[in-house]
């Protein structure tokens, strides 16, 4: 069987990058938490430059033991009761925001017919592990009593979805919620996940450097989310106990994303506890394609497709 290939559109982008990125390299530029989010900005608003009308938009904050979490609600039919997504987005636990993802969120939200709730969780290193993952904890255990205030009706159908590090996130959460009756998670959906903190599976040696996300960046990354909590396996949702009522599970990975193995890892472990769960792989894609879908709109048409069609099962 041959092997599959790189995309040519994004093998044209990669190489336009990748020469823009040694040239900042060997000018000795140390990367900063501030650099690495006006990245993921500049990346993102340059390359998903559509984006659809939602009926209604809001900002809102949720306040929770004092702490106040900005949340921005889409709501693509307000006449109607609809079902519920989370959105924990992507970033390295350090960058992204609900405006960068905005276009992203608008697009699920139509995609799926759902209300999707975007998080601005905590960010690190400021606010390093498990900050991020307590505004997650708290707005699954409190956004029925927000939509109530807004009164926003909504069908008691929870989804937790994310990308990349908010893949790892909303993991995180579906295995802490997984047995607990009052909060019960319908669905989860994990976008090219982060799933294991230690970082032992062959693709990301395989795909360490020129495909976007790297090695070395990943390292960069995780030692400023973790800081000095040292368990980074017992942190890890690969590696994290599943029971019976963990929820139905949509796994997308990418074919050149580092973090890609980790993904076909946790899709077994699932199969092989009988769980629930459907996998999409696209072999010629890279990390983080969503935000480039200028770049590839066809395969993320198809993604937002996939969402829609688990999401009405």
């Amino acid at each position: 069987m041959a092997s599959p290939k790189l995309d040519q559109n994004l093998q044209r982008w990669l190489d336009n990058y990748n020469q823009l990125l040694a040239a900042w390299r060997a000018k000795g530029v140390d990367l900063t938490p501030e650099m690495a989010r006006d990245g993921l900005a500049t990346l993102t608003t340059s390359h998903v430059t559509t984006s659809p009308s939602v009926a209604m938009v809001m900002d809102e904050p949720l306040v929770v033991d004092g702490r106040s979490i900005s949340l921005r609600i889409y709501h693509p039919a307000p006449d109607k009761r609809c079902g519920v997504i989370i959105y924990l987005h992507g970033g390295g636990h350090m960058a992204g925001s609900v405006t960068v993802y905005d276009p992203i969120c608008r697009k699920l939200a139509v995609a799926a017919n759902h209300i999707v709730i975007s998080v601005d969780y905590r960010l690190a290193p400021e606010h390093p592990y498990p900050a991020g993952l307590k505004d997650a904890a708290a707005v699954i255990s409190h956004y029925r009593s927000l939509l109530a205030t807004l009164n926003i009706d909504y069908s008691e159908r929870l989804v937790v979805a994310g990308d990349s590090a908010g893949g790892a996130m909303s993991a995180t959460m579906a295995h802490r919620f997984q047995d607990d009756d009052a909060t019960v998670i319908d669905k989860l959906i994990l976008i090219y996940p982060s799933l294991d903190y230690t970082m032992s599976h062959p693709s990301i040696d395989e795909l360490a450097d020129g495909y976007l996300l790297e090695r070395e960046r990943i390292a960069w990354y995780f030692a400023r989310y973790f800081q000095d909590y040292n368990d980074r396996r017992g942190a890890s949702p690969l590696f994290m106990d599943i029971s019976p009522s963990f929820p139905a599970t949509l796994v997308c990975t990418a074919g050149f994303c580092p973090l890609r193995d980790e993904g076909f890892a946790y899709v077994g472990r699932l199969e092989k506890n009988g769980n629930s769960v459907v996998h999409h792989h696209y072999p010629g894609m890279i990390h983080a394609f969503l935000n480039l879908e200028d770049i590839v709109a066809d395969q993320c048409s198809s993604l937002y497709e996939r969402i829609g069609k688990f999401l009405a099962t």
